[in-house]
């Protein structure tokens, strides 16, 4: 069966590159019923499940609540993915917690708001930045193995951070990182109160079986409305069950951040820039349609900083595409962000009027619902085929794993981005060089990587080494430079160095292909107007092999 979704190529005239809701563009009337059906579903997963992050950054239930309404609705605006629900998600909101409690902590803060409001605005204005630079292309080269690292990390701190709201612990059970988080949660195990740990277990037994077997169910809605209705029916709140904050009724209130530890906020926000990017582009192109637009990454990069820096204004969590809430948004039939828009007059509708009901939500079931959540990230059996296939890849994730685990994410996200660059700058540096033509002791070479101040010297040996190892002697090497789009002084500095390496051993060196723009610069030395003066600067490599020696 044809999918209905509007291709790309049935876009209609005029309407291309409209910056302004893109995805109702060529909109059918026969598919509202579906973005309003998928709008109700993902916002039954999405808003419970936003408030459940927020706890994970010790912030009111209600500042997840409000991510539901002003980044979705930006997004909705600006964003590329017909069917992507952007709120927050686990990875987020942990490095968020992270950012937040180093910053308060350093500085003697009680009320993290101002903070979170200032990190939020950070996130925005980097991803900005990054479109206005045009590095969507450059952000997506952050390595799997390196992404997958940082979600174990995710996975595990979060989880075992949960653990004293699961157990209802009421002694001290906090403690900082992964082991110390176990620790701390064991000491206080004498004070476990054991009718919250009966609803943790049920809440999560609930959630994995409407997963597994009623995946149109959601089971996050489910656990929400047995914990408000055991609260308000069998008041198990009195038996030791605790409660969340209560929720104020009402819109978020506009305004203003914190910017007195900006400078303490820029590292973490840059490891939330790049989490929010890299999980929304991977959510954007995951669940796209093949009859549906390509996914612009520089697009995304936009729609997801503007919805981070209206959200500011209005105390929410740093947002990004969330694959659970997009996933269920799609197989509930979105067709475009109008599904979203009814999931934002959803998230409207609890904050007007139904906070007293969520007031009544238990911490356990709150807890539950995360621990679900990022159990996910732990994707051990992926480790482990990688083991089989690639060891790189899998030492680079588990070394990254180990240092979220153990060093904090926020570290976890740097020494992974540092193993990327380091990677594929070590791939780039590697010389590949392939003879594209022979003829009478001439040799035609071409570099199938361009030259650069890091890898030219490297090149040039390579050169030398195939010209002195040809089964013939060679008498004339022919370097083909048409992916010379531009030089630099220390690539010009390195040729002229290998026209008088080449000279010594009785071999002489032509350029061919210069591309133009390349040639303006390097006829600027005398080096080059030399080969131009001798003839050996030629159009093509044809021309270089019929040319004299």
């Amino acid at each position: 069966m044809t999918d209905a979704v509007t291709s790309p190529s049935r876009t209609p005239a005029g309407s291309r590159g409209r910056w302004w809701f893109p995805t109702l563009v060529g909109y059918r009337r026969e598919w509202l019923t579906s973005d309003i059906i998928a709008g109700l579903a993902a916002g039954a997963v999405v808003v419970p499940q936003a408030m459940a992050y927020a706890t994970i950054a010790n912030l009111p239930v209600q500042v997840g609540l409000y991510t539901c309404i002003i980044p979705m609705l930006v997004y909705a605006l600006l964003g590329g993915s017909r069917a992507m629900s952007v709120s927050t998600t686990s990875t987020v909101a942990t490095l968020t917690a992270t950012t937040l409690v180093t910053t308060t902590t350093a500085a003697g803060a009680d009320d993290p708001m101002g903070a979170l409001m200032a990190l939020t605005m950070l996130v925005g204005v980097m991803l900005v930045i990054a479109r206005l630079l045009r590095l969507g292309s450059l952000v997506e080269n952050i390595s799997t193995a390196t992404v997958l690292g940082i979600k174990i990390g995710v996975g595990g701190t979060v989880a075992v951070g949960q653990l004293p709201k699961l157990l209802g612990e009421t002694s001290n059970a906090s403690g900082e990182g992964f082991f110390r988080s176990i620790l701390a949660a064991l000491e206080a195990f004498d004070s476990v109160n054991w009718p919250t740990v009966a609803l943790s277990a049920a809440s999560i037994v609930i959630i994995l079986l409407c997963k597994r077997f009623v995946p149109k169910i959601p089971g996050t809605l489910v656990v929400v409305a047995l914990g408000i209705l055991l609260v308000w029916l069998a008041h198990i709140d009195e038996s030791g069950v605790a409660l969340v904050d209560p929720v104020p009724s009402g819109l978020p209130v506009p305004g203003l951040p914190d910017l007195t530890d900006l400078g303490a906020l820029v590292p973490g926000a840059l490891a939330i820039a790049v989490m929010v990017f890299l999980e929304t582009a991977a959510v954007a192109r995951g669940i796209r349609r093949t009859s549906e637009p390509p996914i612009d990454a520089d697009q995304e990069l936009l729609a997801a900083g503007a919805a981070n820096l209206a959200g500011t204004f209005f105390s929410v969590l740093p947002s990004a595409g969330g694959f659970s809430q997009s996933a269920v948004n799609q197989s509930a039939g979105a067709r475009t962000q109008l599904a979203t828009l009814v999931t934002v007059a959803l998230a409207v509708l609890v904050a007007l009027f139904l906070g007293p009901v969520v007031s009544l939500l238990p911490q356990a079931t709150l807890a539950a619902m995360v621990l679900v959540a990022v159990a996910g990230l732990i994707d051990i059996p992926t480790l482990v085929r990688w083991a089989r296939i690639s060891a790189v890849d899998f030492w680079i994730a588990l070394v990254v794993a180990v240092i979220g685990l153990t060093g904090g994410l926020l570290a976890a996200v740097a020494a992974g981005v540092a193993v990327t660059l380091i990677l594929v700058l070590r791939e780039l540096n590697i010389p590949r060089l392939e003879v594209v033509g022979e003829r009478d002791g001439r040799v035609a070479i071409r570099t199938l990587r361009g030259l650069y101040t890091a890898n030219a010297l490297a090149n040039e040996r390579a050169i030398i080494d195939l010209a002195l190892t040809r089964p013939e002697p060679v008498r004339a090497v022919i370097l083909d430079a048409r992916r010379l789009d531009t030089v630099t002084i220390t690539v010009l500095d390195t040729l002229a160095d290998l026209d008088r390496e080449l000279a010594a051993q009785g071999i002489v060196l032509h350029i061919a292909a210069l591309p133009e723009r390349a040639s303006v610069i390097a006829t600027r030395t005398d080096w080059y107007q030399g080969l131009i003066a001798a003839g050996r600067v030629h159009a093509h490599v044809a021309e270089a092999l019929a040319a004299p020696v």
